[in-house]
C-alpha cells in the first residue's frame, strides 16, 4: 500500500542526503520549477509536452512511439497510460524511465537470478529506474517501481540501479527539450525517495518469492507495483528548505 500522501516523510538515516547532495537538490528544485513555469507561460504543461505531435492519447501506446533515447547518456523514457483494470491505485498516466547498458557505470552486471530477468543482451540490456505518475494538469503525484515483466527489463540489484541515477541525463533529443530537462532534474530532486523505493522494491520481490515458492517472481502477473510513494513538488521543496536550514 502506498504511504499516506499527507504523512510527513521521514528518511531512513542511511539515505539522508549529504550537504553536497542537498545543494545539488536545491539547484534541481529551481530547475524543475523553471521548466514548469516556462511551459505554463507558453500555454503548455508536462503532459502536453509528452504528447506533442500525437493525434490522440491511446491507452498502452508509447509516447513518443519509439521512446526518447538520448544518444550520449543512453537514458530512455516513454509516457503512457494503462486501462484501470480494477487497480487499487489507477493513475492518469506516467513516465517510465530507463538506463541502457551502454550508459551504465563500468563493472555493473545483471543480477544472477536466472531466466529473462538476468538476460545479458549486451548493448540491448536496460534497467528500469523509476516511474513518475502525472495528473491530467501535468503535475507529478507519485513515484513507483515495477516488477521485471512490466517493462521487460533486465534485472539489476537496487545498489546498481542507484548507481545509474546520476547518469540519467537527457539532452535535446525527442519532442520536448524542456520535458527532458524536467525529467533529468526529477532524478536528483527526489533522489533520497527514489533510492528508498529501489531498496523497497528488492525487499518486496524477495518477500513475494518466499511467499510463493516455485513461482518465477519476475514473471508473476500478480506482482506488478513493487514500491510506491505519493509526492508533491511543493512539499518536497518545503522539506528540502528545512533540511538546508537545519544543516547550517
Amino acid at each position: 500500500m502506498a504511504p499516506d500522501a499527507t504523512a510527513a516523510f521521514v528518511l531512513p538515516a542511511p539515505l539522508a542526503p549529504s550537504k553536497e547532495m542537498l545543494s545539488r537538490m536545491a539547484v534541481a528544485a529551481e530547475t524543475a520549477v523553471d521548466c514548469i513555469r516556462e511551459l505554463h507561460e507558453a500555454g503548455s504543461n508536462l503532459v502536453v509536452e509528452a504528447l506533442r505531435g500525437a493525434e490522440g492519447f491511446v491507452e498502452w501506446e508509447h509516447y513518443p512511439h519509439d521512446d526518447v533515447r538520448d544518444p550520449e547518456s543512453h537514458a530512455q523514457y516513454f509516457f503512457h497510460a494503462h486501462a484501470p483494470d480494477g487497480r487499487d491505485r489507477p493513475d492518469y498516466a506516467h513516465f517510465h524511465t530507463f538506463m541502457r547498458a551502454r550508459g551504465m557505470p563500468a563493472g555493473i552486471r545483471p543480477a544472477d537470478v536466472g531466466g529473462d530477468a538476468s538476460s545479458t543482451g549486451a548493448d540491448e540490456a536496460m534497467s528500469h529506474l523509476v516511474a513518475i505518475s502525472m495528473t491530467p494538469s501535468g503535475m507529478p503525484e507519485r513515484l513507483f517501481t515495477t516488477n521485471r515483466w512490466v517493462t521487460a527489463e533486465t534485472w539489476y540489484r537496487a545498489p546498481d540501479v542507484i548507481a545509474m541515477l546520476d547518469r540519467f541525463v537527457l539532452g535535446q533529443t525527442g519532442p520536448s527539450p524542456l520535458l527532458n530537462r524536467w525529467l533529468t532534474t526529477m532524478m536528483l530532486l527526489f533522489r533520497p525517495q527514489i533510492e528508498r523505493l529501489l531498496i523497497e522494491r528488492d525487499a518486496a520481490v524477495e518477500h513475494w518469492r518466499s511467499a510463493h515458492p516455485g513461482n518465477d517472481v519476475f514473471e508473476d502477473r500478480h506482482l506488478e507495483i513493487t514500491s510506491s510513494l505519493d509526492i508533491s513538488l511543493e512539499r518536497q521543496i518545503a522539506w528540502l528548505d528545512r533540511l538546508i536550514e537545519s544543516s547550517g
